[in-house]
């Protein structure tokens, strides 16, 4: 699992656009409408209105300078490890159809934000009641530019079947434990004789779970197979207003290890 970030809803916008071409190689934007209206409109609205003020609006946007922004992503000059990976699917007429797509559609008339699409609210992964457990920690990871430590955790479904190089089936729970870092008078995260940050306090979990059909009512361009995702804070309650969009995006590159970031270490045990 990975924290989005606030570029994420550009990223839904260049893998929506994957594989529309045109014979005369001209912009074609009505061949976007339909990807578009499903994907990219998860962060950007159905409208090019973006859901948040963190996600750029994209509708009446100049197409020149769109698709000079994707192809720079596409071509790593634009650095995002998830917008990176994703623009390397896009073909030249994929580019210049989304962008004339988002160029023809006017700009907006006032700050409000588009409504987040159902399907990316809704989700029916959650933290297992009797958390943690029948759960192993696999990983500890250091995050310095967040001042945190993270604690991932895995049921025993996922850890065996990665542990004999399988992939995660049916049954899979992953959870990651955020704790804030404990500091030292100078404000500088405490380490433990491991070289892993000192807990001070957890802030909440992130929890990704597969099930059968979990992933039915996800577009291609965005689904885990069928993984879900949920935000849970330190008091094990449902964070609301959570977009599984981004957490979709960000993990669509890993298909091969399960679309889990910690895989290879899943498969150690450690």
């Amino acid at each position: 699992m990975r924290t989005p970030t606030a570029t994420i809803g550009l990223t839904l916008a260049l893998v929506a656009l994957a594989a529309t071409t045109t014979a005369t190689g001209a912009a074609n934007p009505e061949a976007a409408k339909q990807r578009a209206q499903t994907v990219c409109a998860a962060c950007h609205g159905a409208n090019g209105q973006s859901v948040a003020d963190d996600i750029p609006n994209l509708a009446g946007q100049r197409a020149p300078y769109l698709e000079t922004q994707l192809k720079a992503l596409k071509e790593g000059t634009r650095k995002n490890a998830v917008m990176n990976a994703l623009a390397a699917q896009l073909g030249p007429d994929d580019i210049a159809d989304l962008a004339a797509y988002f160029a023809a559609l006017p700009a907006p008339a006032s700050s409000a934000k588009s409504d987040y699409l159902p399907q990316f609210v809704r989700t029916q992964a959650a933290l297992p009641a009797d958390y943690p457990s029948g759960f192993t920690r696999y990983q500890t990871v250091n995050r310095p530019e967040l001042g945190q430590v993270r604690y991932l955790y895995a049921n025993a479904i996922a850890l065996n079947a990665a542990r004999v190089g399988q992939p995660l089936p049916d049954g899979s729970v992953l959870v990651r434990e955020q704790h804030a870092a404990k500091v030292d008078a100078d404000k500088k995260p405490v380490k433990n004789a491991d070289g892993f940050f000192e807990s001070d306090r957890l802030l909440g979990y992130s929890v990704m779970v597969r099930n059968a059909d979990w992933g039915r009512d996800f577009p291609d361009m965005l689904r885990n197979g069928d993984w879900n995702y949920a935000n849970v804070t330190a008091t094990r309650q449902p964070r609301s207003g959570v977009n599984q969009a981004d957490c979709l995006a960000c993990h669509k590159p890993l298909e091969k290890q399960s679309y889990s970031f910690g895989f290879e270490a899943l498969a150690k045990g450690r």
